[in-house]
């Protein structure tokens, strides 16, 4: 028996549910599963229950899981800070980009990005709390990023993502994913932006209420990290 299928099946439902509440499009909120510390194994349990979005935070454990995966039809998304000096591993070997804080790594991005694939698809990270210790750019700044990235010919600019600090309270959770969301609302048309990644674990519901696209979630799904 697959040791995923009930906490996959929960995590299934859970969005469902949470479409239904608040009146979203049944299957508009894709679940992006966070595979980092986990086994290439479990991670090919996933896939046999449907799987197919996996986020990695760490370059060099990603490449592993990739060597060892690359007889499936996986497409792997990178949700860690993007160092500089790993930029160009990055570029080659992801389809997304959910963590593009600055223009000089959107550039190393596109410069890197090998011409025999397509465009990175790629998410602008935003400090939407202001907080002194979390990479994106602050709101005030989200203009000048953007255009920076649109202009970038082997990116292709989705949408924008983040990471608020945790809140027990679903009013307060949903706060910091209005404000993205709105954020988005404003730019979307300009900038061609679908996509909205924010929740996880801890606060799935609020991000789906407030519109996002990728959810992002790894406890629920693989158990607490080893």
């Amino acid at each position: 028996m697959n040791p995923f299928a009930a906490s996959f099946q929960a995590v299934r439902q859970q969005i469902a549910e949470a479409e239904a509440r608040y009146g979203r499009r049944p299957g508009s909120t894709e679940l992006l599963a966070v595979s980092k510390s986990q086994s290439p194994a479990s991670v090919r349990a996933l896939h046999a229950l449907g799987q197919r979005q996996f986020g990695e935070n760490y370059l060099q454990e990603a490449l592993v899981k990739m060597a060892a995966l690359e007889d499936l039809p996986l497409t792997w998304h990178f949700i860690g800070h993007v160092q500089s000096n790993k930029s160009a591993e990055v570029a080659a070997r992801f389809s997304w980009v959910h963590t593009v804080d600055r223009a000089k790594i959107a550039r190393r991005l596109s410069e890197q990005r090998p011409m025999h694939l397509p465009p990175l698809n790629v998410c602008v990270q935003v400090n939407i709390s202001g907080e002194a210790s979390k990479s994106g750019a602050f709101p005030a700044e989200l203009d000048t990023l953007l255009s920076a990235v649109a202009s970038l010919s082997r990116l292709k600019l989705r949408g924008l993502m983040t990471l608020p600090p945790p809140e027990e309270d679903l009013e307060r959770q949903r706060q910091p994913f209005r404000r993205l969301a709105a954020l988005l609302a404003e730019r979307c048309d300009r900038y061609g932006l679908d996509t909205l990644s924010m929740g996880t674990t801890t606060d799935l519901e609020a991000a789906v209420a407030e519109g996002a696209t990728f959810v992002r979630v790894g406890r629920a799904l693989f158990g607490p990290r080893k």
